[in-house]
């Protein structure tokens, strides 16, 4: 079950030469961002995960890309203020998938919470509570502050009960006002990170990523790596380790003969829901609020289905995160106090899943409590090894640029280089030379119609998917013989096989989960994901015993991670 030639090129290379100046541990957001950067400084860096490119807390996310107007009660200022800078620089570098959203807040009560700044500052307080009508403008004022140095969304604006109930019908008449500020989505994180890492690759002959690449065994200056699909193990001899592992961190140093205690993750769980009244009831805004222990839960627009978190649990081990029936039932009764006429049932979830957030160790009985920045802990080379070990700790998906330009900058101090590019406002895979207004898109439209002879309305599907790769994407298309998906008209076979040849697809779970929303917009059936996997096993050489070995395998995985049943059972062929 190998993919393309590509990766046997990589591992080949390394065989032949061990010796790398960074290996990367963990291709989540982190580790892929500091991929990328460290690529474009001309260096020769491996990244590597023991799963597929962003499959642990960074596909767990909801899909947010905001400043963090709650960190403001926290006193982490500096955290927010990079924060909403980050997010406007994304809203600009990649503009195919990071847009704008309007983010509305139910106020139940005018005064709750008024002294829980100070009284946190003070010490005096460690328990969060609601927060009310007063604490909530004088936040969005703050936020408004660093939101108006960039320009790029509108401040907040502010309306009382009778206006709120006019423009949300379904909204609970016990509110006494909504205030509604700008952040931004991030539909499809997945694919952000995998451009990033083709991006990465393209710059730099010396870049190289792979999936499914488990760290074994080290001693004092080499590190031991396994491949999935393969029995040779993989010696790599780094001058420098990125830990980038996330809430693994702590496993892996264990594996690199290390222990250590520097996480202390929480589990953020979330639902998916086809419930078209409910979705039309958003109309088209997250809503963001919170319930009387403080405890935060969104509603956001997902394409055509509702996205529903997050809880904030602790957890010993990651692997272990599911979406219980306990956080289930708490979603569900706080969608009813803010939409009281609105009745949800666990029927209309299509999709769960659940991550753990990678925080530092805390001894707080408050999980919200834990500061959500991020720091960098060194380990330095001693007895046990010849190579400092740089841990990443914390961090937010909107702030991965910057974490990752902290990061690079550490090592390229320590290696003696100098930076030659920065990322702040470089553009991302498909959002360069995104056309900013209608006419330019019709445009850009109109041109690939006559270059390629698909139909516009094609072109106009790829484009929403893929920002301007759609051109690439596209050529390939027109490059041969097509047709759409029997169980699925919006994608085409060459689509499907474009990914797996371009995108590092090695499992068929790869394809459903992190290269596509298929899977978590509840689009599987049992008919499509065996189609699926015939041309995933065309493109990658799968014999029929692999192929049905797939189905079964991303079945459980469904059926396992994110309660979705289809019915197929891993026992028979």
């Amino acid at each position: 079950m190998m993919n393309s030639h590509a990766r046997d090129h990589i591992l080949e290379a390394l065989r032949q030469n061990p010796e790398i100046s960074v290996l990367i541990i963990g291709a989540g957001i982190n580790g892929i961002a500091t991929f990328r950067d460290l690529a474009l400084q001309g260096m020769d860096v491996l990244l590597v995960d023991q799963a597929d490119f962003c499959s642990g807390a960074s596909a767990a996310s909801s899909h947010m890309i905001h400043g963090g107007i709650r960190y403001l009660e926290n006193g982490e200022f500096r955290l927010v203020r990079e924060a909403v800078r980050e997010r406007n620089n994304l809203l600009q570098n990649a503009p195919h998938y990071v847009k704008p959203l309007a983010t509305t807040i139910p106020i139940f009560k005018w005064f709750s919470g008024l002294f829980n700044a100070p009284l946190k500052f003070l010490g005096l307080l460690n328990k969060p509570t609601e927060r009310g009508a007063v604490v909530i403008k004088i936040g969005l004022l703050l936020y408004d502050a660093y939101t108006r140095l960039q320009g790029t969304v509108p401040v907040h604006t502010w309306a009382f009960r009778k206006q709120s109930l006019e423009k949300y019908p379904q909204l609970n008449p016990a509110i006494k006002c909504t205030a509604t500020y700008y952040d931004a989505m991030i539909p499809t994180p997945e694919r952000l990170c995998i451009e990033l890492i083709l991006e990465a690759e393209a710059a730099s002959p010396g870049a190289r990523a792979l999936n499914y690449m488990r760290v074994i065994a080290t001693d004092k200056t080499s590190v031991r790596l396994k491949d999935e699909f393969g029995d040779e193990a993989l010696l790599v001899k780094p001058k420098i380790v990125i830990n980038a592992a996330g809430p693994w961190i702590d496993f892996a140093n264990g594996a690199l003969g290390l222990i250590t205690r520097m996480v202390g993750g929480t589990k953020g769980s979330h639902l998916v829901l086809d419930h078209p009244q409910l979705h039309s009831a958003l109309g088209g805004q997250e809503f963001f609020f919170e319930n009387k222990d403080g405890r935060i839960v969104l509603l956001f627009p997902l394409m055509d289905k509702v996205l529903v978190g997050t809880s904030d649990l602790r957890i010993d081990d990651p692997s272990e995160a599911r979406c219980t029936q306990e956080e289930v039932d708490y979603f569900l009764s706080m969608i009813e106090k803010v939409f009281p006429q609105i009745k949800v049932a666990d029927a209309d979830i299509v999709f769960t899943f659940s991550g753990v957030r990678p925080l530092p160790s805390s001894a707080s009985s408050q999980t919200g409590q834990i500061s959500r920045d991020h720091k960098i802990e060194v380990i330095e080379p001693g007895e046990q090894l010849d190579f400092p070990i740089l841990c990443l700790i914390g961090g937010k998906w909107t702030s991965f640029r910057a974490f990752s330009e902290e990061v690079s900058n550490v090592v390229l101090e320590r290696l003696g280089l100098k930076r030659l590019v920065s990322t702040e406002h470089l553009a991302i895979g498909g959002g360069r030379g995104y056309p900013r207004d209608d006419n330019a898109r019709d445009a850009l439209l109109t041109h690939w119609v006559e270059e390629t002879a698909l139909p516009r309305q094609r072109l106009i599907t790829l484009f929403e998917r893929y920002g301007t790769r759609f051109k690439e994407v596209a050529s390939f298309i027109g490059a041969g013989r097509d047709e759409a998906l029997r169980e699925h008209a919006a994608y085409s076979r060459r689509e499907i096989s474009y990914l797996v040849r371009e995108e590092k697809i090695l499992h068929l779970d790869d394809l459903v989960l992190r290269r596509s929303l298929l899977a978590m917009l509840g689009e599987l059936t049992p008919e499509l994901l065996e189609e699926l996997a015939q041309i995933v096993g065309e493109s990658l050489g799968w014999s029929e015993e692999e192929t049905h070995a797939e189905v079964k395998r991303t079945a459980a995985i469904l059926q396992d991670k994110h309660n979705v049943s289809l019915g197929i059972n891993r026992n028979n062929p």
